[in-house]
């Protein structure tokens, strides 16, 4: 019975750890308020592999983290089913990377651009981007083997993802929201927005039930 509890405890701290992070500025609406489309970047990815890799093999394995994730949350925004409408448009993410390549940005040297100008650029609104630490290539799979001992021996976390809009006009950071990343997270990046996005959706600040509750208060 101890050992349950003890375990039992392990369990909760774990989880209580990996809830969702949501950051709002107390200026989003007033910088917002023009906004009609967004486009979504990939993201910075920091791998931290048990494997060996050289200099190249991690690049091209981080920037591959990095585009799925720009992937899926074009697929979550993009998808009907989730019956939820959105106050903006979101571009198109095959024609973001287009633009961004007929200006020679590419995803080494898309850090070296602010939110502003990369706005100008894309000709939208506002900016969604962010950063990935993983120790496991998420675009693979997470491992579905499930074990208390991950919990207590740390092993059980993937690490961390965060999510940010920015507004275009004055680079200033309007949403954020950085979750852990674990086993239940789901089997793929594709699931882990898709899971984040409905947990966040409420907070979303572009959701229009959310705004038009807001306008009503």
């Amino acid at each position: 019975m101890k050992k349950f509890s003890f375990i039992f405890l392990i369990f909760i701290t774990q989880f209580s750890f990996s809830q969702k992070d949501i950051y709002e500025s107390p200026k989003f609406n007033e910088l917002s308020k023009d906004h009609k489309e967004l486009a979504i970047l990939p993201f910075f990815t920091d791998l931290d592999l048990k494997e060996t890799l050289s200099k190249e093999e991690k690049k091209a394995l981080e920037q591959k983290e990095g585009y799925a994730v720009q992937d899926a949350l074009e697929i979550y925004f993009s998808q009907p089913k989730k019956k939820k409408k959105f106050t903006v448009e979101f571009q198109n993410t095959k024609n973001t990377n287009a633009i961004l390549a007929q200006n020679n940005i590419n995803y080494d040297n898309i850090d070296i651009y602010s939110i502003k100008d990369l706005c100008k650029i894309l000709n939208v609104d506002g900016i969604i981007s962010g950063n990935t630490h993983l120790n496991i290539l998420l675009s693979d799979g997470i491992p579905t083997e499930f074990s208390f001992m991950d919990y207590i021996l740390g092993e059980a976390n993937y690490g961390r993802i965060g999510i940010k809009i920015s507004d275009g006009e004055t680079g200033k950071l309007l949403w954020r929201y950085e979750k852990k990343i674990n086993k239940k997270s789901g089997k793929n990046t594709r699931d882990l927005i898709d899971l984040m996005m409905k947990q966040a959706i409420k907070k979303f600040p572009y959701d229009t039930e959310r705004v038009k509750n807001k306008k009503q208060n």
